[in-house]
């Protein structure tokens, strides 16, 4: 695809980790999936500054709570989760 000059491109994070040749099952949450290549915290000169941080909040605070509560399930079907797209995490 060919951007020329003074066109407007838009990403969508939703859509940046979603392909299925670089990430198996895209849509499936593993938490145990190898967290590499992807752009949820941006990239280069953009990264998030508090990526390091976050990274260590969830190894531990999602083991524990999982640990705490075993039978956590959803309280409704995933595909009624609304979308937050103001949300950066």
């Amino acid at each position: 695809e060919l951007i020329r000059a003074g066109e407007t491109v838009t990403v969508s994070v939703q859509a940046a980790n979603r392909d299925p040749r670089r990430f198996p099952d895209p849509d499936r949450l593993d938490i145990r999936r190898r967290a590499t290549g992807h752009l949820s915290f941006g990239h280069g000169p953009h990264q998030c500054l508090g990526q390091q941080l976050a990274r260590v909040e969830m190894t531990v605070a999602l083991p524990a709570l999982f640990a705490r509560f075993p039978a956590l399930r959803l309280a409704v079907p995933p595909g009624e989760v609304p979308l937050r797209e103001r949300s950066n995490i």
